[in-house]
């Protein structure tokens, strides 16, 4: 069964994390990923701790299906070549410095004027235009500015860093998927290709849309989000993380009336109804006191209990218990190839490819003949 992008052919210029994990997830749709590497070093994440043999493990969960070749971009027989090389994509997708691919002479429109039907998508920091879009970063940097770091935490306290990259993967490379497959829609329409300008601070905005947009509604009627205070951030009881006897914690997400009201009446405590909605006084009360009953019993007891009722309790997966989770394995999101395992991208099209991922410039003379590249130009472009 060929999957969804079977016959795209993607061009990733890209590194680190953000790109190649947009890319990652359209190799595994299908598309076919060719990844161009400096011939020195390559990808950063090459290198990365932890190592698999000489590899970094970060790289090669990051980089399965794809083709390495290097070009020296520095150099202009390499600019050259990817000007010809480019001709044979649909999608191009990159990560440098606003401004970068245009000094090479290869950005979007010296592209596009050769090839009009070109999706160009670039991933930075702050977008390609604006006061800042020069300026160096990274995730943090990103939530930081963008007021998602600010907004968790408990009140009075500092922002709780978050342990996983949402700038990265849910401002960057989610979005330049949805920039990317919303262009290709297009240029079925007017086969064109289009510049797809992705800013990582904006997209990192969109996890407190719901939030933000009804700041700017309700205008001078509401105060600026504050941190621990605030419906789902820590202000209603009803709505997080609560410790356990044994140091394991539960997520209760019982924010619906029937889901509290159900979880107060399995800890034969409906007094607690009212307080799980204040964001006062009587709200703090019914928190400690939930504190108080779920550090009476270990979480195991508490998972054995809310198996039994429907309620928005779940468990907080710590180290490799997710790995074992029954409904994520049940969904198949770890997927075994050879001796290794893979980690699924979460879209289920059927069988998951899972070629390994390439050793650096593995694949140069493969895809530069695929282009049309002679035997000498090849050898003289490898040297």
């Amino acid at each position: 069964m060929s999957l969804p992008l079977t016959g795209l052919k993607v061009l990733d210029l890209s590194r680190l994390l953000p790109g190649p994990y947009a890319t990652l997830v359209l190799a595994d749709l299908g598309a076919a990923v060719d990844k161009l590497e400096e011939p020195q070093g390559g990808d950063y994440t090459r290198h990365m701790p932890p190592m698999k043999d000489d590899t970094s493990a970060l790289f090669l969960g990051l980089n399965r299906n794809k083709r390495s070749f290097t070009l020296d971009l520095k150099s202009p027989d390499g600019v050259a070549a990817l000007k010809r090389l480019v001709k044979h994509y649909d999608v191009l997708v990159e990560s440098f410095r606003p401004g970068v691919m245009d000094k090479l002479g290869v950005g979007y429109e010296a592209l596009s004027q050769e090839h009009p039907a070109l999706i160009f998508c670039s991933i930075s920091g702050y977008g390609a235009t604006g006061p800042d879009r020069l300026k160096a970063g990274h995730d943090l940097n990103y939530i930081g500015r963008s007021g998602v770091l600010a907004y968790g935490g408990v009140k009075g306290g500092a922002p709780a860093m978050p342990g996983v990259q949402i700038a990265d993967i849910g401002g960057g490379s989610l979005f330049a998927l949805v920039g990317v497959l919303a262009a290709l829609h297009e240029r079925q329409r007017t086969g064109r290709g289009r510049f797809v300008d992705i800013s990582m601070t904006e997209g990192s905005m969109a996890f407190l849309h719901m939030h933000l947009a009804a700041r700017l509604m309700m205008g001078s009627e509401s105060g600026p989000l504050t941190r621990g205070v605030e419906t789902l951030n820590g202000g209603y009881a009803c709505y997080g993380v609560y410790r356990t006897q044994d140091g394991r914690y539960l997520a209760v997400g019982s924010l619906e009336p029937k889901f509290f009201s159900g979880l107060c009446a399995v800890l034969e405590r409906p007094d607690l109804m009212p307080g799980g909605y204040d964001t006062g006084e009587e709200g703090a009360r019914t928190r400690r006191e939930l504190e108080a009953i779920f550090a009476s019993r270990p979480q195991a007891h508490w998972v054995a209990l809310f198996k039994q009722h429907d309620l928005c309790v779940e468990p907080v997966n710590e180290g490799d218990e997710v790995l074992s989770d029954p409904q994520l394995v049940a969904r198949g999101m770890f997927v075994k190839a050879g001796d290794v395992m893979h980690l699924k991208t979460p879209l289920h099209f059927g069988p998951m490819p899972t070629r390994p991922s390439p050793g650096l410039g593995e694949h140069t003379s493969d895809v530069l003949r695929d282009a049309g590249f002679s035997e000498a130009e090849i050898a003289a472009l490898s040297r």
